[in-house]
């Protein structure tokens, strides 16, 4: 069975022309993979794929022009390929934060000032002791 893609709404644009082909026959491409390149005369968007799959048989080339509708490819769904394009668009969960090496701030209670940098009320209650020691 193949699967027409076909380019999209893209917006108030009509008759723009093709200027990259990203794909070639033979070629794998998952949903949402980039596979043209159009122009017009205000912008330039790639156009992608809403099928996943194998290229069979490309239906443009550079310097054509198309519009909605417009057959770009065919394509042989591929089992799977739908679930895996899914699976690759899934986040993934972030690591857990790594502990912080001892002297520098945990993650969870905010910045603080490194070692070597005192706070200016530090200097004070310095120089008060100091003070108060030589009366």
């Amino acid at each position: 069975m193949t699967v027409d893609v076909r380019v999209p709404d893209i917006g108030d644009f009509h008759d723009v022309d093709v200027i990259e082909v990203l794909v070639k026959p033979g070629d794998t491409i998952a949903v949402e993979q980039s596979l043209i390149t159009v122009e017009s005369d205000k912008a330039s968007m790639e156009i992608p794929s809403s099928q996943a799959g194998v290229v069979k048989e490309l239906k443009v080339a550079v310097g054509d022009k198309v519009n909605e509708g417009t057959l770009i490819l065919r394509l042989d769904p591929v089992e799977g390929a739908g679930a895996a394009a899914k699976a690759a668009q899934t986040p993934v969960p972030a690591p857990a934060a790594a502990a912080a090496p001892p002297g520098w701030p945990r993650a969870d209670r905010g910045s603080w000032p490194s070692p070597g940098i005192r706070s200016p009320r530090g200097r004070r209650d310095r120089a008060a002791r100091a003070a108060r020691s030589s009366w």
